[in-house]
Order: C-alpha cells, then structure tokens, then sequence
C-alpha cells in the first residue's frame, strides 16, 4: 500500500493526503475529477509517495499525517 501527498495544480495551497494499493490509478483519479474530496482542485500533482508492504502500517501512517504531529513532520519533510 502506499500512502500518498498530492498538491493541487492550480491551487498549491490545497494538499490531499491519501492511501492506495494502485497510486497510478488514484492519481489519475484524483486529476480527472473522480474523487469528491479532491474534484474541486484538480489536477493534482504527486509530491510523495512512500511503500508500506504491511497494510496496517500504511494505515497508521496515513492516519498520523492527518493528525497535529504528522501535519508537523509533513510540513517539515514533505510540503
């Protein structure tokens, strides 16, 4: 799975985090307008990607990048 950083085109300002088994598909689907939470800043562009091959793991470390000390390390090492 990989957990995933997306920054809009159009409006750098806005940032997705997510979660994927199939990033190339999400990316497209994020940039097409295919994802409710997403459509409004497409296209997206991909800033990181990191492979977890533990699925629990890669849900728990998407969970912390949308929390208050993962938005910190996230601004710090990837935005």
């Amino acid at each position: 799975m990989y957990v995933y950083l997306l920054r809009s085109r159009f409006h750098p300002e806005q940032r997705h985090v997510g979660l994927a088994s199939d990033l190339k598909k999400r990316l497209a689907d994020h940039s097409a307008g295919r994802s409710p939470h997403t459509s409004k800043y497409a296209p997206w562009e991909l800033v990181v990607a990191v492979y977890f091959a533990d699925k629990r793991k890669s849900e728990q470390f998407e969970l912390h990048l949308k929390q208050g000390s993962g938005h910190a390390f996230a601004n710090r090492h990837f935005w």
